[in-house]
């Protein structure tokens, strides 16, 4: 697979990959191995990555680390879209989301982002979908998800801020693309962390 490290803020790291050979659900891992590792300067040999167990019906699992057999305290987050996989790692107390759109989407997607973002222009498809990544990636943050409506998101003129009326956390929104791939991480402080 191949993969490159991604620009990201302080105490966060992510990594990209691609391979239509590998399945989504042995990138995610083999990326989140990469990043444990070098987080904790040990081999990704020695890391190992499972799902979370889910809490209950409709709950989405997150992906947990060990080394030796205890988790290590860190977060990982993923978002997929087609042959590629985004994973990013940071501290646990840190609210962190992502998501992952390719550059050009087929009618299908456009269809879909434009019945559920409130700010676009027929003809400006790189503001589409600059908005509806961010606004997917505080979706994924405030840990709620497809239950939070898309259009119940604010985002800042600048889009570099995003949040959820019902909840204080304000969300930093970093553009992470690289290539053909619109990548947006969204993050907080780890005192604004959401309740559960």
């Amino acid at each position: 697979m191949q993969s490159v490290l991604l620009d990201t803020p302080a105490g966060i790291t992510a990594r990209l990959g691609w391979d239509p050979k590998i399945v989504e659900h042995d990138r995610k891992r083999q990326l989140a191995k990469e990043l444990v590792a070098a987080h904790l300067g040990v081999e990704p040999k020695d890391v190992r990555v499972e799902r979370e167990a889910p809490g209950t019906f409709g709950f989405h699992t997150q992906l947990i680390a060990e080394v030796g057999g205890r988790e290590v305290p860190l977060k990982i987050r993923n978002a997929n879209f087609r042959a590629a996989t985004v994973v990013a790692v940071a501290d646990p107390g840190i609210p962190l989301g992502l998501d992952l759109r390719d550059a050009h989407p087929d009618d299908g997607e456009l269809f879909v982002m434009k019945r559920h973002s409130h700010l676009f222009e027929e003809d400006d498809l790189p503001k589409l979908l600059a908005h509806w990544t961010r606004v997917q990636a505080v979706r994924d943050a405030d840990g709620r998800g497809a239950r939070v409506a898309a259009d119940h998101v604010r985002l800042d003129s600048p889009l570099t801020t995003g949040w959820i009326p019902d909840r204080k956390v304000r969300y930093r929104l970093t553009d992470l693309s690289r290539d053909s791939w619109i990548i947006t991480l969204a993050h907080a402080p780890a005192a604004a962390a959401p309740p559960a």
